[in-house]
């Protein structure tokens, strides 16, 4: 009997040493978790604000995307009117210059006739004009 009692003597030491170790590494580092406690409130707090302050500014955030936004509408909406105006300008002014181009094609069918006995010369106006014209055609197809 005195030998089992022994026995477990000898375990209950053995095994309160490493219990002992344990406890005082546990004691040192709640020490050092005791210190920094301050900082660790600072931090805390300093979160807990930058929180409150993301929480606060979301609301103003979504009133500025929704008059930006508002605004954008506006400018498209102008935009797209602008685009049915100049839709509207470019047929126009397609259908002048095929309008043009005709009767450009017809006045060069048509040939002046001289009076009798003498040959037709071209004056310089009308040199000039059909110069003018066909420097007129060149710019409204470029135009296309």
């Amino acid at each position: 009997m005195a030998n089992l009692e022994l026995i477990i003597n000898i375990a209950i030491i053995v095994l309160l040493v490493p219990t002992i170790l344990y406890t005082y590494r546990l004691n040192k580092n709640l020490n050092i978790l005791r210190q920094n406690q301050n900082s660790l409130a600072k931090l805390v707090s300093a979160l807990n604000d930058a929180t409150f302050k993301a929480e606060n500014s979301i609301p103003k955030l979504k009133s500025v995307t929704e008059h930006s936004s508002e605004g954008l509408k506006e400018v498209v909406e102008n935009a797209k009117e602008l685009k049915d105006d100049l839709m509207f300008i470019n047929e126009r002014a397609d259908n002048l210059a095929g309008r043009l181009e005709q009767v450009i094609s017809d006045s060069r069918t048509i040939k002046p006739t001289a009076p009798e006995g003498k040959a037709y010369k071209p004056g310089k106006d009308e040199e000039e004009r059909s110069q003018a014209e066909l420097e007129l055609l060149k710019a409204l197809r470029s135009i296309k």
